[in-house]
């Protein structure tokens, strides 16, 4: 399987990339995000090691269950070959809606095919009040017209 823009990656490509795993890390839809990685692909999500497919699947599973009305905006930070660096932001809030910002970095390394066969995320969270939320778009895609992280100060 395929999973275009393929590396090496240019500007534009490297931003259509990171631009494809916002969206479908906006959808919330597990089963979709992971056909995005290698079946064996590794993870390292804040302290968690996860392996394969099907591990990943239950760490968004789990993630999104306690992150509620998540929005996610990612931006690429360098790129070279089959990798990408990328930064991001999301806001969601918990069960008891408290609302929550977190900011961290991946990096990211892509098999020929275009599929991520790594993935490293360091990860900073803190609460915040409804009122200081950024991210407002209808749950979904971030709109084309929605500010990116360096429009927002970030």
């Amino acid at each position: 399987m395929s999973r275009p823009p393929l590396p090496p990656f240019t500007d534009e490509t490297a931003a259509q990339k990171a631009r494809a795993a916002e969206d479908a890390w906006n959808s919330r839809d597990p089963a979709r995000v992971v056909l995005a990685y290698t079946p064996d692909s590794r993870w390292r999500n804040r302290a968690e090691f996860v392996t394969g497919r099907a591990e990943i699947e239950a760490l968004l599973t789990r993630k999104w269950a306690r992150e509620l009305d998540y929005r996610l905006i990612k931006q690429v930070w360098a790129h070279a070959g089959n990798r990408i660096a990328v930064r991001f932001m999301y806001e969601y809030h918990d069960d008891s809606g408290n609302w929550f910002r977190a900011h961290g970095n991946e990096n990211w390394q892509f098999d020929a095919d275009g599929l991520m066969e790594q993935r490293f995320a360091s990860i900073n969270e803190h609460p915040i009040t409804e009122a200081q939320r950024l991210l407002h778009w209808p749950l979904g895609r971030r709109p084309d017209d929605h500010p990116g992280l360096t429009e927002l100060g970030f």
